[in-house]
C-alpha cells in the first residue's frame, strides 16, 4: 500500500510544485514551479528526494496535513514552524532545516509564513499525475497538481512510504540567500528608453508592491522614461521568469515563476537565474535595489551557487528524533561502577 497524506486544513494559497514544467512554452504553457528552487532543494535533500521532487510550497497562513498511510518523512524549509499530534496524543514541536518521520494517524499542522515562501517535503515526493512532464501547479491554466488549484481541505495527496531507518532523522543549517543588490543584464530592450534610465535603474531602490504574485512583483519606484511614445510597446516577443518589463506609467514589472511566455512592454533588465531564488522571499515593502553584470559573470555565479548547494547537501547530518530512546547505545552504557556488600556491623 502506498503511503498518503489527508489535507486537514489547506490555509491559503498553498500548492503542489516541482521543478517546473519545461519543453512547452512555445505552445504557450508557462514553466511555473518552484518560486525559490534553492528552499525546496533543502527540503527534498532533507528526506532524500532529489532536487525536483513535488512538495508543497507554502505561501500562506496554515496547512493541516493528517497521515492516513504512513511511515512518512516530511521536512520544513523556510520563515515557519509546525507541530506533530502524534496518534498516542503527545505533541511534538517540528522547526524548519530538519526531518520527521510521522506514523499513520500523526496529524502535522504547520503554522503561518513569516513572509516569502517555505516548503514542506515528503520522502519520495508527492505523486500525483504529472501533466505535461510536471506536477507543478499552474492556476491560470488549471494543470498540474490537485486539478491545477491550491490545497483544500479533503484533498489526498498519495506518496511512497517511508522504507528507510525511522530511527534516524537529518537536520542541516539554514540555507542563507546571498546578499546584496539583484543581479540584472541590460535589455533585451534597454534600447527603447531615454539615455540614462538604465542608469537610473541600478542607482534606485524600488519597492514591492501588494500588486505581486507568483505571476510577477510590480515595484514601485522612480518612473523609467521610454524613448518616445512608438518605444512603450513592442511586437509581443518572448518573456522568461526575471524579466523586467516596464508599461506605459513607468514602473517596472518583475517576472516570476508563473509569467505567461509572450509580452508587449520592452523589458530593460533581465534577472540573473542564481538570483531568481532570492525574489521568492521577497515581501510586500521589501526594497529592491539592482546591479549590473554581463552574461559569462552569470554564468559564473550560477556555477559557484550549485556548488555552493552541494556543499550544503552533503553537510546534512543524522540525529536522533525527538523522545527516541536509544537502545543499543542505552545497553552499551557502563551503568554499574563497582558493588558493596552490606552486612550488619559484627561486635567482638
Amino acid at each position: 500500500m502506498s503511503g498518503c497524506l489527508e489535507v486537514i486544513d489547506g490555509g491559503l494559497d498553498n500548492a503542489i510544485q516541482d521543478a517546473g514544467r519545461y519543453g512547452y512554452r512555445h505552445m504557450g504553457v508557462a514553466v511555473s514551479g518552484f518560486l525559490d528552487p534553492l528552499f525546496a532543494a533543502c527540503a527534498n535533500a532533507l528526506v532524500g528526494n532529489g532536487n525536483a521532487a513535488a512538495a508543497i510550497e507554502i505561501r500562506g497562513c496554515s496547512l493541516g496535513l493528517a497521515v492516513r498511510h504512513g511511515p512518512l518523512r516530511v521536512a520544513l524549509t523556510g520563515p515557519l514552524s509546525a507541530s506533530v499530534l502524534r496518534h498516542g496524543g503527545s505533541r511534538q514541536e517540528l522547526d524548519a532545516w530538519q526531518s520527521a518521520t510521522l506514523e499513520t494517524g500523526d496529524v502535522l499542522r504547520c503554522g503561518a509564513v513569516n513572509g516569502g515562501t517555505a516548503y514542506l517535503a515528503v520522502s519520495g515526493g508527492i505523486d500525483v499525475a504529472p501533466q505535461l512532464g510536471s506536477r507543478a501547479t499552474h492556476r491560470r491554466t488549471g494543470i498540474g497538481g490537485i486539478a491545477g488549484r491550491l490545497l483544500a481541505t479533503g484533498d489526498a495527496l498519495p506518496c511512497p512510504r517511508l522504507a528507510g531507518n525511522a530511527c534516524r532523522e537529518y537536520r542541516a543549517e539554514p540555507w542563507r540567500h546571498l546578499d546584496g543588490p539583484i543581479r540584472v543584464i541590460p535589455g533585451p530592450q534597454a534600447d527603447h528608453f531615454t539615455n540614462g534610465e538604465f542608469e537610473r535603474l541600478l542607482a534606485s531602490p524600488y519597492r514591492v508592491t501588494r500588486d505581486s504574485d507568483r505571476m510577477g512583483m510590480r515595484l514601485d519606484g522612480p518612473a523609467l522614461v521610454h524613448r518616445s511614445p512608438t518605444h512603450v510597446d513592442i511586437v509581443s516577443d518572448a518573456v522568461a521568469p526575471g524579466a523586467l518589463q516596464v508599461p506605459g506609467n513607468g514602473q517596472p514589472i518583475l517576472l516570476l515563476a508563473d509569467c505567461q511566455t509572450v509580452g508587449g512592454y520592452p523589458k530593460i533588465a533581465t534577472v540573473i537565474r542564481a538570483d531568481l531564488p532570492r525574489l521568492g522571499q521577497c515581501r510586500t515593502g521589501d526594497e529592491l535595489r539592482f546591479a549590473k553584470i554581463d552574461l559569462p559573470q552569470a554564468l559564473a555565479i550560477q556555477r559557484r551557487e550549485s556548488e555552493r548547494l552541494a556543499r550544503w547537501q552533503n553537510a546534512i547530518a543524522t540525529c536522533q528524533p525527538a523522545s527516541y530512546l536509544d537502545e543499543a547505545a542505552l545497553y552499551t552504557c557502563n551503568l554499574i561502577d563497582g558493588m558493596v556488600r552490606a552486612e550488619p556491623p559484627t561486635h567482638d
